[in-house]
């Protein structure tokens, strides 16, 4: 991966229970978490196909699958479409505001407030302050908490947790109020963070893995132009 991350050392985890498919199991290609090059090796991590969970580094490494694709948005040369165009107008009454990875009791509250009904029943149903911290803030990375919040009463909406890396930002989680579930804070989240990497002049826009025809990670396809990682390099996908 470089000469910066020389002698870094991979392990396979063993088969676990697939998060994405009942019938299936998977592994994952883990950068070991010991190393305290970590937050030094995790740009080019990034362009590797690699994701963040918590300090984990990752990527899937599945016996007989590549479901999974490493995508990412060129941010330059992206345009939201007519959908999203909606998206953006439907919330023209939501502020988006950049602030540190700091976990409040509001944040923690809509946390909980979307697992319960987002992913009820999926093993995060007992989720509380230690579980966000180290879920979602960890202890090495430069990341930021990108807030939606609703103009005028200053409700907050949504959270997108986001990385900063050398030339880009990586999208690692969102979560918002389910009770406003008709606005689109998901996609909206997606996109402002698209305007955000434009600001500060950044390349890419990493989204995780897209899983064609999935229910919950298709939606990825929808933000074009869209890379996706093969393995051995950066391809576009077509819409």
């Amino acid at each position: 991966m470089g000469t910066d991350a020389d002698n870094l050392r991979m392990f396979h985890t063993g088969a676990h229970p697939c998060g994405y498919w009942d019938d299936r199991e998977a592994r994952d290609l883990v950068l070991d978490p010991r190393d305290p090059r970590l937050a030094q090796a995790y740009p080019m991590a990034l362009d590797w196909g690699f994701r963040r969970s918590g300090d984990i580094v990752y990527r899937p490494s599945c016996s007989g699958c590549q479901a999974c694709v490493a995508v990412r948005i060129p941010v330059e040369a992206f345009a939201p479409d007519r959908s999203q165009r909606r998206c953006l107008a439907r919330n023209a009454d939501v502020d988006a505001r950049i602030v540190a990875p700091v976990r409040s009791e509001e944040h923690l509250a809509l946390y909980r407030k979307y697992l319960a009904s987002r992913h009820a029943g999926g093993g995060m149903d007992d989720h509380g302050a230690h579980e966000f911290d180290q879920f979602l803030i960890g202890s090495w990375n430069e990341g930021r908490f990108l807030e939606l919040r609703e103009h005028g009463t200053h409700t907050l909406l949504a959270v997108a947790v986001t990385d900063l890396a050398d030339d880009a930002l990586s999208a690692v989680y969102t979560f918002y109020d389910p009770d406003h579930a008709a606005r689109g804070l998901g996609t909206l989240g997606v996109l402002r963070q698209v305007e955000w990497a434009r600001r500060d002049g950044r390349k890419h826009l990493y989204l995780g893995y897209w899983i064609a025809g999935h229910p919950k990670m298709d939606y990825k396809r929808r933000f074009q132009p869209l890379e996706g990682f093969n393995g051995r390099g950066w391809r576009r996908l077509q819409a």
